[in-house]
């Protein structure tokens, strides 16, 4: 049998879009032949997959799964192409499988995680379905008290760690993160390449007052600090209560919020615009 080489297995990846494992059981398969290998992955509806891996997945679902005892919790993204096949029961049934796979393990590299059945069961899921299937992006959330909260659509989901406190002031907390979306815990954390960068929108802004530097001066700082406020999760207004700020709810029930995490489906994800008149009609030649 020939030996199969690193620049067979890249040629079959680059021609079917297959991820390395698949291409190199595939050509130990038929002794290295790359074509016979190419047909052999049609017959078995792996090629056709591969195919859909072209195509671009951004809806889909956000779920959390957390430890019995708070300790900790793993977040994950699936996507697909359509939201009707996110609701669909044979994709929400694989997306348990992800999460309990990511729990059980506590692993967020999705690389390693995909790697065996996970990977068979999702080429296997794109083949029944007939859209596109990835498994985006998993984040583990260890330390203090654990909370998570995922919105009723399951488009929104967080996970909160704190330090003191209890888990319902945790599913609080990120309640809060998935309905406000705060930039960071506390305005200290805010990087400072952003706030210089919102330094300047508001100094441009100023300058056009015409009013003296020492004025404009004034007005950037405060401007400043409303961003701040604004966009640190301690500062805001608590979303079930108003009247009392994030970080006063947590420090009156002995808890410090250590960090959360906050994942919205499809965000990042440039989706294609597809016209759909246009693409039947060049489907029917006209």
């Amino acid at each position: 049998m020939a030996a199969i080489t690193a620049a067979m297995v890249k040629e079959l990846r680059e021609r079917t879009g297959l991820g390395m494992m698949e291409c190199k059981k595939a050509l130990v398969a038929v002794e290295g032949d790359i074509e016979k290998a190419i047909e052999e992955l049609r017959k078995s509806g792996q090629a056709k997959a591969a195919k859909k891996a072209g195509r671009t997945a951004a809806e889909g679902v956000v779920v959390t799964k957390i430890a019995e005892d708070n300790s900790y919790g793993v977040l994950v993204e699936v996507n697909s192409e359509t939201d009707f096949v996110a609701r669909d029961e044979n994709f929400l049934g694989y997306v348990e499988k992800v999460v309990a796979a990511a729990f059980e393990r506590k692993e967020a590299d999705v690389a390693s995680l995909m790697a065996g059945e996970l990977e068979e069961a999702r080429l296997a899921l794109v083949q029944k379905i007939g859209e596109n299937i990835n498994v985006r992006r998993i984040h583990i959330v260890e330390g203090g008290v654990v909370g998570g909260y995922v919105h009723g659509n399951k488009r929104i989901a967080v996970l909160v760690s704190q330090e003191g406190g209890d888990a319902e002031l945790a599913r609080d907390v990120a309640m809060h993160v998935a309905a406000v979306n705060p930039q960071v815990v506390s305005k200290e954390d805010m990087p400072a390449d952003l706030v210089e960068k919102e330094k300047a929108i508001f100094k441009a802004q100023a300058e056009q007052s015409g009013k003296p530097a020492e004025i404009i001066e004034k007005m950037i700082v405060g401007r400043i600090n409303k961003f701040l406020s604004e966009n640190s999760l301690l500062e805001q207004p608590f979303v079930k209560d108003p009247d009392v700020k994030v970080g006063a709810l947590a420090k009156k029930a002995g808890a410090t919020i250590s960090s959360f995490v906050r994942f919205e489906v499809g965000e990042g994800i440039e989706k294609e615009e597809v016209d759909f008149a246009a693409e039947v009609r060049a489907q029917a030649g006209l």
